[in-house]
């Protein structure tokens, strides 16, 4: 969203707050009227020329005498009303103009922090191939590789990075096709050297090829979210399974590791922004990775879910609308 796009976005807010006081405050001012002219006529008596002391002739039957001693405290209270119900209204329009700047800053806090947490991921891949190049070179083998690698890395923190950025606008999820097994593949290539730390194995299995309407891009960070999630809580030598399957007209990515299960949370709620099961001792979680991957999910017509969770590990599948 560009900046002429939020200048229109508060003009057209502050059109409506002035338009909801304008029309709130002139419903309060003629029903306070209403109210006055509806004692007034309750409390009139007619009042014959004769009883002040005129000619017959200087009055009529049409002449009415309002006492203001009746009339007063209902001038008072109408006020008095009108002024709170007029305090309430501006309290209102307050709030209805602040909310866009609240939703303004939810936005930004939530753009921030989910930035910092996919940017997390490759930061800590990108440290590990530059301690992998450092011993290579100390030890005077080839570097050509992770060099490569490293390059790899790089351009896909700026992917990332846009990917991040076009998200935030919001809207239903477009692009691609993606390859399910190309994505599945970068994904356990870019997590490989965090899976090596861990002493955790990575095994990709594809049973049937299939594309998606996601870009290339948001594909691989979905996966990586579930794989990265997966190696954390798995025991050193065990493994990640990774698996693709087409099931009722969408693409199934099934990411399986043989940890404790998801325990101190009810598995529906992983998905929830900084939601955090029972910690494994590697690098902490913030609770994002999966809150991420359930909202593109989501907006791109799929799913995300908990397929199965105990003592031998967890399943998750990721469920996406095949392209085309």
């Amino acid at each position: 969203m560009s900046e002429q796009d939020d200048r229109r976005r508060v003009q057209r807010a502050a059109l409506s707050i002035g338009v909801y006081v304008g029309v709130a405050s002139a419903v309060v001012i003629a029903g306070g009227v209403a109210v006055l002219l509806a004692v007034i006529l309750l409390n009139r008596r007619p009042e014959r020329a004769e009883h002040l002391g005129l000619p017959e002739h200087a009055g009529s039957d049409d002449d009415f005498v309002i006492d203001a001693d009746k009339i007063l405290p209902w001038v008072v209270v109408l006020g008095v009303l009108g002024v709170l119900l007029l305090a309430l209204v501006a309290w209102l329009g307050a709030r209805r103009s602040v909310r866009p700047l609240a939703e303004a800053l939810r936005l930004q806090r939530n753009f921030v922090a989910d930035a910092s947490h996919e940017l997390r991921t490759p930061l800590t891949t990108l440290s590990s191939r530059i301690q992998l190049l450092q011993r290579r070179h100390d030890r005077g083998e080839p570097v050509a590789q992770t060099i490569l690698d490293l390059r790899g890395d790089a351009a896909m923190m700026t992917d990332v990075l846009n990917d991040l950025l076009l998200a935030a606008e919001g809207g239903e999820v477009a692009g691609g096709p993606a390859s399910v097994l190309d994505a599945v593949t970068s994904a356990a290539e870019s997590l490989r050297p965090l899976a090596d730390e861990a002493g955790v194995a990575l095994v990709v299995s594809s049973r049937e090829p299939a594309t998606v309407a996601l870009p290339p891009v948001t594909l691989v960070r979905l996966v990586i979210a579930l794989v990265d999630n997966a190696v954390q809580h798995s025991p050193a030598g065990s493994a990640v399974t990774v698996t693709t399957t087409v099931e009722d007209g969408a693409a199934a990515i099934r990411v399986a590791d043989l940890g404790g299960g998801i325990r101190g949370i009810a598995p529906d709620a992983v998905f929830e922004r900084f939601a955090r099961s029972a910690e494994s001792g590697r690098r902490r979680s913030f609770g994002l990775g999966l809150s991420l991957v359930r909202d593109v999910a989501v907006r791109a017509g799929g799913s995300v879910a908990v397929e199965s969770t105990s003592d031998a590990g967890t399943t998750f599948v990721l469920r996406l609308p095949l392209a085309g």
